[in-house]
């Protein structure tokens, strides 16, 4: 696959086969408790870049995996993903009543709701994994791989270390640490559930996660960068919230001619990963690229 137009075509096929199997996966807001499951398709299906699935797809495509194993891993880390998203905008973490462009699902329904959203997001993650129409192994591969990158020497760890991080000023190594967590664990999660399914070898893991550990922190730095620079409307949640609750950013700690430069040159360093893959990591290219582009 080369060219703009021919990404541009895998973007659009991609996206509509996840919104399908994530509509498909999430229970019916008329489930019982039909409160919950209506918040829960709520938080889910409002939109967003999707980079976390279409990573697990762009990666499941260097390998020989089951299409429906795709959308199952696709769905699983979205649904953690979304529940991170509706935590962190609790007003016991960031307080925020915007997101993707609309208001958060403690504004949208209510404090309590939005807690157990989170938390049954989460669950239905491991769930759709666990039931996936595969062979025990390989999904339980995925499943271990999940779970780390969720929990407390992943995901969690890091915004726990974010929260402690308010109004403190760290170095350079501590803010990458943080964000390798917070930010670049799910990240490079999706491209290892997709190497996983495409049954990859070793060697081809490695490159997969040097190219997501490095788009990972190239996500958080561009991240940084925008909420700096773009307005609300743009990044679709309250901008400057960095700023206004005294968070050590990149731009903060480096200043944004450094940040931006450096968000080019882990870009880089991503694609470099991909030497041993023919036109087949083109995808995972393009989306190295449009990690970077987003915003402009």
């Amino acid at each position: 696959m080369t060219g703009n137009s021919s990404f541009q075509e895998w973007l659009k096929q991609h996206s509509e086969q996840f919104e399908s199997a994530l509509g498909d996966m999430l229970d019916s807001a008329q489930t019982i408790p039909n409160r919950l499951h209506e918040a829960m398709r709520y938080a889910a299906q409002g939109g967003g870049k999707r980079v976390r699935p279409l990573l697990v797809y762009a990666a499941g495509q260097l390998g020989d995996a089951k299409p429906e194993m795709l959308d199952c891993a696709a769905v699983a880390i979205e649904c953690i993903h979304a529940y991170s998203l509706v935590h962190d905008d609790l007003p016991c973490m960031d307080n925020d009543d915007l997101r993707r462009g609309r208001p958060t699902v403690h504004k949208a329904f209510d404090e309590a709701t939005a807690l157990l959203v989170g938390d049954a997001l989460q669950t239905r993650a491991f769930e759709i994994l666990a039931l996936a129409d595969d062979s025990a192994q390989l999904r339980l591969q995925m499943i271990a791989a999940l779970a780390a990158a969720s929990g407390s020497r992943g995901m969690a760890g890091g915004q726990a270390i974010d929260l402690d991080s308010v109004g403190k000023k760290l170095d350079l190594a501590d803010l990458k640490h943080m964000h390798a967590l917070k930010t670049g664990a799910l990240l490079s999660c999706a491209a290892q559930m997709g190497g996983i399914a495409a049954h990859l070898n070793v060697s081809q893991m490695d490159s997969l996660r040097g190219y997501s550990e490095a788009l990972g922190l190239t996500f958080q730095i561009v991240d940084d960068v925008l909420d700096a620079t773009a307005d609300s409307q743009t990044l679709g949640k309250t901008a400057g919230k960095d700023a206004a609750n005294d968070k050590p950013t990149y731009v903060t700690l480096m200043g944004l001619d450094y940040a931006q430069k450096q968000a080019q040159t882990l870009q880089a360093q991503a694609i470099g990963h991909l030497e041993g893959f023919g036109s087949e990591a083109d995808p995972l290219r393009e989306l190295a690229l449009l990690v970077v582009n987003r915003g402009k």
